[in-house]
């Protein structure tokens, strides 16, 4: 099989990929995996199967034209989150100090006479907050903002966090002294900082504006680490320039918000570490592989979490369109060519799901055909 590099991927991918073609000039592949590298404008070849991301995000692939041709698309949820839960650490300081701006300033005294005497008469300039005592609120407990929180349950803060898909797994990690809300209209009003970790969707895009600022505490610190899109930037200057907002920061900056004061533009900087890049690239390359040789799917945002060990003689994948009788006809295909069912697993996310059949003896390609004949079926394979 054949495995196309998009970008630079850490060299502890190779390994799981040992007995494949494997390069950044791989041909007509049959899996992708890549990190930032901006697929909308990529044809995606008939033999391609998967897209693996190194990484949460996937706005850089087009998941409705994988989708309907029946391409899964993974993620790696929770694989650089200690990196970003660090930067957020991070960045909750140096909302509450003026750490930079004083660093900046002290750089200024070089080449001056008495730089001891000058630090100690112009530090008053910097004077800063704790934030011992103060409250947090976390917009999103999935891995990284379960990981905040309890960090920031550790620094002495109150912590309340929102979410309303909160998976059950996340909710027992989480430290029970946070405090959970289910409106986010007590986050703007109660908290002195407030954390974004949530996906940009059409819900969530321009969720902190005018209208959702005017309700915050005077003071507040913002810190978005997730989608610079979920934050309207005009809308975030001017609460800052009006000291509504104290300080804004974040990692994702752009023309509008550069060169503002009390603004912080971090360069995209949360996973940037060898070791969430190591994690990313083992996580995607394990799940790329094992739906490539077993049509195992684990972390997909196109398809449903589908896993069954091998223990057939034949298995066939089929991608489908969630719709009424899908299975049943399959199923009666099958039955019609006298081949038996050994295992099967069927599970759906949204308009579409896949389905597992591990067979007792191969199936024709016949039968195959008349499989994906069936409306509503956008792939067919067998392994």
């Amino acid at each position: 099989m054949k495995v196309l590099k998009l970008n630079s991927i850490s060299p502890v991918a190779d390994g799981t990929f040992k007995g494949y073609e494997y390069s950044e000039t791989a041909e007509n592949p049959d899996g992708i995996i890549l990190r930032s590298f901006g697929m909308h404008d990529y044809s995606l070849g008939e033999n391609l199967l998967a897209v693996a991301r190194a990484g949460a995000g996937v706005n850089n692939i087009p998941i409705d034209r994988c989708t309907e041709k029946g391409i899964v698309v993974f993620n790696t949820p929770g694989a650089n989150a200690n990196a970003v839960k660090e930067l957020v650490l991070c960045e909750l300081f140096l909302g509450g100090r003026q750490i930079v701006e004083g660093a900046a300033w002290a750089q200024s005294l070089k080449g001056q006479d008495g730089v001891p005497t000058l630090v100690e008469k112009g530090k008053g300039k910097f004077v800063g907050q704790e934030v011992l005592s103060k409250k947090l609120g976390v917009v999103g407990l999935g891995a990284i903002g379960a990981m905040v929180a309890n960090a920031a349950i550790e620094l002495g803060m109150s912590v309340v966090g929102y979410d309303p898909f909160i998976s059950v797994k996340n909710a027992w990690l989480i430290n029970n002294r946070v405090e959970f809300t289910s409106d986010l209209n007590e986050i703007f009003k109660t908290c002195d900082y407030i954390t974004l970790h949530v996906p940009l969707t059409p819900d969530t895009k321009g969720m902190i504006n005018a209208k959702t600022l005017e309700q915050c505490k005077d003071g507040v610190v913002i810190i978005n680490n997730a989608r610079g899109d979920l934050v309207v930037s005009k809308d975030i200057i001017s609460a800052v320039q009006k000291a509504k907002v104290s300080r804004y920061i974040t990692d994702f900056p752009d023309e509008e918000l550069l060169g503002k004061e009390n603004i912080l533009c971090i360069p995209h900087l949360g996973a940037s570490t060898p070791e969430a890049e190591d994690n990313c690239a083992y996580m995607a390359a394990k799940q790329l592989t094992d739906y490539l040789e077993n049509g195992n799917i684990t972390n997909s945002v196109n398809f449903p979490a589908v896993s069954m060990p091998r223990g057939s003689i034949s298995r066939v994948c089929v991608h489908h369109k969630n719709v009424k009788e899908m299975l049943s006809k399959i199923l009666a295909i099958v039955s019609s060519q006298g081949i038996n069912v050994a295992h099967m697993q069927d599970c759906s996310k949204g308009e579409y799901a896949y389905l597992i059949l591990d067979l007792d003896e191969v199936p024709s390609d016949s039968t195959l055909e008349l499989i994906r004949n069936v409306s509503g079926v956008l792939r067919v394979r067998k392994i």
